[in-house]
């Protein structure tokens, strides 16, 4: 939806901003000025209800969203409004003078359209809640919330505790061996370690009038150091039967909706923990927060389903050979598991980081929430506004929506704000950041990309993002782009996110930009970006080497060792090695090549190098052959079948077996299927399988 000059609401924040009307205007090709208010928020806010009858209102704040939204509500509006951040991204920053190409082109996303939407996780909450933890914690809080929601206790550390006088919820006692699930489905199982079981005690005491030892207090439990095994606590129980020391060890599981987690240690051991699960710690504080967290966690809930997987691009394993683990490896949630050859992806533990698809290298793995062909269009649309009103040196930060937006927001309020040549863009997560989209923020007109990790997901992701980045700057040095293009701060401090960008120098960039949108299909785009990058290349190249695990290379064959018995052909998951229907021919396609290594692994003869590169030009998509051999004939009836190396190599290995220690059966290896057939049929008084007797 094009912008229209009466309904793009500009606003400099009391004069904070100094935005240039009619410039502003021309950058953004409207056919009349822009109004630029003082005061939109305040005494100006009558020009915002001015702009409400259009198909869409674009607000330049986000600050004021909830005003604008409430005024617009109370007026009866069902006009669309788009806010856009100008103000700490642009206007305030030592360079505002030169701000204005930038601030055209944040507002021309407000042109893009609204992403497709994606399918939906649900999740289903009753309210069952298993406190886990020392008895004191954990039946104090159950305490608190047996009122308002289904509670259970399990206590990990119950000597020295009481249970409460009256029975509202079941108590049980163990440790835990396994704790698993997601908002809704949480499995948890553990061992009893002590005698009596709590959920059938009916705390009488009796047996704590019973013990000889005084083993037993108002926790219900044995303490098994004190214990003389009198069992006069067994005699006391009677007929209740609370008390059997044969049923130590033995496993229960229960399932619940939620799981609040009291142990020093967290029972869920990821660095994403899980929907509905909290694990706060000792502290008295922490565990309230994460308690009022909890207690919202009832009902039907949705969110996206942040991925899609094509298993037949995966190329995880085949024939239970392991190739490409990168999803595996990555996945800081839990989410991706083995399923046999493939990867399974658990919805309801993704939580959309986007780190698997960014490490993908066939592509298998996509990020669908927001799709890389959406952002691959709005870093287009950006990157060609900001040329188009004479930005020089484009640098793209990409940035989470939480904390890494945050430090962005105080940078701008307490230093220098950004430079007018950076640009961010704000994604779900920074993880799904990966090769094909900074090799298309290049290819647009960008001169850097900078990924900015302001939390822990730098821990968790930052390896793998820097390690993509890697890939790419060898390519674009390689091509003769100086400078340095891809970079990875990590900071929640705004004095270094200042020095980051600040300090940093333009690097060499593309003369004319790419005009093609991203592909759906990663390594199609891989393909297009690559080869725009080669035509603007300041150094041509036919081959660039990469570093080990590249998603590009070749392989080389050992051809004294190689049999081309074709095992590498069924293993490949992308058609890169292919067979012949002429002759006995290993052919290769470079392009579709991912470096899984299952070709590596499957070659029984170990005759098969990976070699990571990148082949600049057509001939990375034309069939190249890396083996072949002189066919073997058969020599009863002359059909070609195998090669002479396979047969001659099998004849070398069964000529002392006592199996083809005739003639015949020895000869019969040099024969095609169907006259193996034939001569066994003309031979019957050759000793057969059915003539080897069992052993006893």
């Amino acid at each position: 939806m094009s912008l229209n000059p009466r309904t793009l609401k500009v606003c400099n924040c009391n004069r904070t901003m100094n935005i240039d009307a009619a410039g502003l205007a021309l950058a953004l090709k409207l056919d009349a000025s822009v109004t630029v208010h003082t005061e939109l928020c305040r005494k100006d806010v009558q020009a915002f209800a001015t702009a409400l009858g259009g198909e869409q209102c674009v607000v330049a704040c986000t600050q004021e969203a909830t005003l604008f939204g409430d005024f617009a509500r109370e007026s009866g509006s069902t006009t669309p409004i788009k806010f856009i951040n100008v103000r700490e991204t642009g206007g305030w920053s030592g360079e505002s003078a030169l701000a204005l190409p930038k601030i055209a082109a944040l507002l021309a996303t407000a042109e893009l359209p609204d992403a497709e939407p994606v399918p939906s996780v649900s999740y289903q909450s009753g309210g069952q809640l298993l406190i886990v933890g020392p008895a004191a914690a954990a039946i104090a809080w159950a305490e608190k919330l047996a009122d308002d929601l289904s509670v259970s206790v399990l206590v990990t550390d119950a000597l020295g505790g009481e249970l409460p006088i009256e029975r509202r919820y079941p108590i049980w006692s163990g440790k835990v061996t396994s704790a698993a699930g997601y908002l809704g489905n949480f499995t948890v199982t553990w061992d009893q370690r002590n005698p009596i079981d709590l959920d059938v005690c009916t705390r009488c005491n009796a047996c704590v009038r019973a013990c000889p030892e005084q083993a037993i207090d108002f926790s219900y439990q044995i303490d098994l150091d004190k214990c003389q095994a009198h069992r006069s606590c067994v005699t006391a129980c009677g007929e209740i039967g609370a008390i059997d020391f044969d049923r130590l060890d033995r496993a229960h599981n229960e399932r619940f909706d939620l799981l609040l987690d009291l142990s020093d240690e967290p029972l869920i051991k990821i660095a994403h923990k899980p929907q509905g699960y909290a694990a706060p710690g000792r502290d008295p504080l922490d565990q309230a927060l994460a308690i009022q967290t909890l207690a919202k966690m009832v009902g039907e809930f949705e969110k996206p389903r942040f991925f899609q997987y094509n298993e037949k691009l995966c190329a995880h394993g085949r024939s239970g050979k392991v190739g490409c683990t990168n999803c595996l490896d990555v996945c800081s949630t839990g989410a991706i598991s083995r399923a046999g050859d493939k990867v399974k992806v658990e919805p309801h533990l993704c939580v959309g980081c986007g780190g698997c698809a960014t490490v993908c290298p066939s592509g298998a793995m996509t990020h669908a929430y927001p799709r890389v062909t959406d952002l691959g269009a709005r870093l287009k649309r950006v990157l060609g506004v900001y040329r188009g009103a004479a930005g020089k040196d484009a640098a793209i930060l990409f940035h989470n929506e939480s904390d890494a937006h945050t430090l962005i927001m105080r940078l701008a309020r307490r230093g220098k704000g950004l430079p007018a040549r950076v640009i961010p863009i704000e994604v779900h997560h920074v993880a799904a950041v990966g090769l094909d989209l900074a090799l298309a923020a290049i290819a647009y007109g960008a001169c850097q990309v900078i990924v900015l990790s302001a939390g822990v997901e730098f821990d968790e992701y930052g390896p793998a993002i820097e390690k993509q980045f890697s890939y790419g700057q060898t390519i674009l040095t390689a091509l003769g782009f100086t400078g340095k293009h891809l970079h990875m701060v990590r900071t929640d401090e705004v004095r270094d996110l200042e020095k980051a960008v600040w300090n940093l120098a333009p690097a060499a960039s593309v003369t004319k930009a790419a005009t093609f949108n991203l592909s759906a299909d990663k390594r199609t785009s891989l393909d297009f970006l690559i080869d725009h990058l080669a035509k603007q290349a300041p150094k041509p190249q036919t081959a660039i080497a990469l570093a080990k695990a590249a998603p590009f290379g070749a392989i080389t064959i050992n051809k004294d060792t190689c049999t081309l018995c074709k095992a590498c052909i069924g293993a490949c998951p992308t058609a890169a090695l292919q067979d012949s229907q002429e002759a006995p021919r290993l052919n290769f396609i470079e392009a579709n090549c991912v470096q899984c290594g299952l070709c590596e692994t499957t070659c029984p003869e170990r005759a098969i190098t990976l070699v990571p590169r990148l082949v600049i030009g057509p001939e990375r998509k034309n069939p190249v052959t890396l083996n072949e051999a002189e066919p073997f004939n058969c020599v009863r009836c002359a059909t070609p079948f195998g090669t002479k190396q396979m047969i001659n190599n099998m004849m070398g290995r069964l000529t002392a077996h006592s199996m083809f220690a005739g003639g015949g059966a020895l000869r019969r290896l040099q024969m095609c299927a169907d006259c193996r057939v034939i001569d066994m049929m003309d031979n019957k008084s050759e000793m057969s399988i059915q003539d080897v007797k069992r052993g006893d």
